[in-house]
């Protein structure tokens, strides 16, 4: 029987091999990440400051129900 071959431990921690396989992406990673963040959140921030402004009177609010007889 051959012996399973993994990058994790028992406990399911990475191993040395896989730690230093994935050593040369952790900066480009991070910084895609990062920039990925900064993306969706000025998206978000610009939303709700150009929703924010808007006095919606150009609305027309409809009068009272009237009440039945």
């Amino acid at each position: 029987m051959s012996s399973h071959s993994t990058y994790y431990d028992r406990r399911l921690r990475q191993g040395p091999a896989l730690v230093r396989a994935r050593r040369p992406y952790l900066f480009k990673n991070a910084v895609t990440g990062l920039g990925l963040f900064a993306l969706v959140g000025g998206v978000y921030w610009y939303t709700l400051n150009a929703v924010g402004q808007d006095d919606f009177e150009d609305v027309k609010v409809p009068d009272a129900p009237r009440q039945a007889k």
